[in-house]
């Protein structure tokens, strides 16, 4: 990458490293991390250039140590922690209004100010890994994640929960790119199997458990225990980070020329964009004055950083990545992902909620049979990656995706754990098939210099998708349930005797219980419509959701297959 070292300078061809140029020599490592008696392998390394166990071969990969491995392994805990923050929330938002006394619209703003924050430093986190080095920031976000929640957590109003939510996400959002791009870089290909199952569990994992686990906090402690909980993981994952980490250094000659108005036009693009898409479902979009504003800025600032990152000499963010082909498409299979990973998990909860009236832990313990399916797939999963083209495989996850999606298509007033069991235990295997050969696809092909920035692009395309994908849900959502209303409406018809049977039924159940029996009965039959018009409404979003898988099928002839990643393991 530039200005680091992934590699000692050696050549990779497990990654696609190419070799130092004749007669130059490769960057030297970071000199207070490792000492400067360690080559950047991490192995003890003497004048002649050779370790007590014999020279290293220019083309061996890097020697992992145990110090190695604890480190990532903290970093993808504190990864989880990003990601589970989202989904833990979501689940307890009534209880937060609730304590802090705000109404519906300004409670929606604690999961706005999130995203909006965090959806701005994804993209933003490839250039200061470059600058700060992967240690720095990985641990200053953990870090700044951990007080942010204590401060979330004893916020006194919703003005200042705002505002720490806001900090939490921008903070935080850090450690989801860095993870990826670490993972590339400091594994070689032939452990890169394991690492995407680890990685690809988590990232998914962490969405399907987060409605148990926030309802489960909130109702056996407070809500105040959402944030809490982060506090203890936190100050270990930032400790260790700090002190095991080392896969590059820190370059600061990059601060000069530092595209500070590439940096605010990204910031209002995809903020503005984050809060369209976010309010518009529930402000009518275009209709409202703040919506359309905002839609305006969006619109105005993205002209405006693609034209700098497009001219500047070091833009904030480097957008050609996207001339590989693999990395282009396998971002659009990630928005994909995201729009069915996040569109999933908003669904079904609401339908238990809405329809069945389920509690948040009566949900989660509905929804924790994809994350166990998840958890089962995840050692088939990564054998095959092995033996089996990516390409092939990604298909296999995107049609099962789909076909687990249909199947929940299906449901009926009346569906509960059983019924719901099958269709959430497809979509669970199908989540590992698709995340494993995806990550590979898009980021295995890129060249080092490249992946740290490519991460960041790669991960915000999933959390678009997800942001999309969700207004594109309501909005179908609105529009669909006002469609099965009115035509239910025009076939509950006095005239039809079926009708008037049932309502004279339960007339007759209603007579010398209330004081208009009639009145109570056709109450009775309206929230019948009303039942069974939004049940329609949600088979419809599931349904559109499964085409829009199969219809992403058709990508993938354009598909090149990966020469190294995961495949270097074959």
């Amino acid at each position: 990458m530039t200005g680091s070292t992934l590699s000692g300078g050696h050549s990779d061809p497990a990654r696609g490293v190419p070799p130092s140029p004749p007669g130059e020599t490769a960057p030297a490592s970071r000199s207070s991390f490792p000492p400067k008696d360690r080559d950047a392998a991490g192995a003890p390394s003497s004048p002649s250039g050779s370790s007590p166990s014999g020279p290293q071969a220019p083309g061996a990969p890097r020697v992992l140590t145990r110090r190695d491995w604890i480190g990532f392994f903290a970093m993808v805990v504190g990864m989880f922690m990003a990601i589970l923050d989202i989904q833990i929330v979501a689940s307890s938002l009534g209880e937060i209004q609730a304590g802090l006394s705000a109404s519906a619209d300004e409670i929606s703003w604690v999961q706005t100010s999130y995203l909006i924050a965090e959806v701005v430093m994804i993209p933003l986190s490839g250039m200061l890994s470059r600058i700060l080095s992967t240690r720095v920031l990985f641990a200053a976000a953990a870090a700044g994640f951990t007080l942010t929640s204590v401060a979330c957590a004893f916020a006194g109003g919703i003005e200042s929960m705002i505002v720490w939510r806001a900090l939490q996400g921008f903070i935080g959002g850090a450690m989801i790119p860095t993870v990826f791009a670490t993972s590339f870089a400091l594994f070689p290909g032939k452990r890169q199997a394991g690492i995407s199952v680890m990685i690809g569990l988590v990232a998914t994992m962490a969405p399907t458990i987060g409605p148990t686990l926030g309802g489960w906090l909130t109702q056996t402690f407070s809500w105040h225990w959402l944030f809490l909980a982060n506090v203890i993981p936190g100050v270990i994952v930032t400790s260790l980070v700090w002190t095991l980490v080392d896969v590059d250094k820190p370059n600061r000659a990059l601060l000069k020329g530092f595209d500070i108005l590439g940096l605010l036009l990204m910031a209002a693009f995809l903020g503005s964009l984050e809060f369209v898409v976010e309010e518009g479902p529930r402000q009518d979009w275009f209709d409202d004055e703040a919506v359309f504003a905002f839609a305006i800025v969006a619109t105005l600032a993205g002209i405006g950083f693609f034209w700098r990152v497009l001219t500047y000499r070091n833009p904030i963010v480097e957008l050609r990545a996207f001339l590989n082909r693999n990395f282009a498409i396998g971002s659009l299979y990630s928005f994909i992902i995201g729009v069915g990973l996040y569109g999933a998990v908003y669904l079904q909860p609401l339908f238990l909620a809405r329809v069945r009236g389920y509690n948040s832990l009566q949900i989660g313990t509905v929804m924790f049979v994809t994350g166990i399916f998840q958890f089962l797939s995840a050692p088939l999963a990564g054998m095959l990656s092995k033996k089996l083209d990516l390409r092939i495989m990604l298909a296999m996850g995107l049609m099962l995706f789909g076909a687990g999606v249909w199947l929940n298509s299906f449901l009926t007033a009346q569906s509960s754990f059983w019924e719901l069991f099958l269709p959430q235990a497809v979509r669970g295997v199908s989540l590992m098939f698709c995340f494993i050969p995806v990550n590979a696809i898009a980021l295995g092909t890129l060249p080092p210099d490249q992946i740290k920035n490519a991460s960041g692009l790669y991960n915000l395309m999933r959390n678009l998708g997800g942001a999309i994908g969700l207004a594109v849900i309501n909005t179908v959502m609105t529009e669909r349930l006002a469609l099965h209303m009115n035509r239910l409406g025009d076939n509950l018809n006095l005239a039809r005797p079926e009708v008037q049977s049932m309502l004279d039924g339960l007339t007759t159940s209603f007579d010398g219980r209330v004081a208009d029996a009639e009145a109570a009965a056709l109450r009775v039959m309206a929230g019948l419509v009303q039942r069974e018009a939004t049940v329609m409404t949600f088979n419809d979003c599931l349904l559109i959701m499964a085409f829009v898988f199969f219809g992403a099928l058709l990508f993938m002839p354009l598909l090149r297959r990966p020469s190294h990643g995961v495949k270097a393991d074959h």
